[in-house]
């Protein structure tokens, strides 16, 4: 992952960690309780520890991510 990519990554948690904005979805499943934001080629995969504490579990290129 380049370095502006990285940086992508990072501004859109922060910008759902503080209003929720993002193109997020729950997982269904044996992946129930977590989520999956979508930024360009990446996914983040993650949880919610606290209302405002978010847990990344893994981020992947969108063809290797399921």
């Amino acid at each position: 992952m380049d370095r502006s990519g990285a940086n992508r990554i990072i501004h859109a948690l922060e910008a759902f960690a503080t209003d929720g904005r993002g193109d997020v979805k729950a997982l269904k499943g044996a992946l129930k309780g977590r989520y999956r934001l979508r930024i360009g080629k990446w996914r983040v995969f993650f949880s919610l520890d606290q209302p405002d504490n978010v847990v990344v579990t893994d981020v992947d290129n969108r063809g290797h991510a399921y």
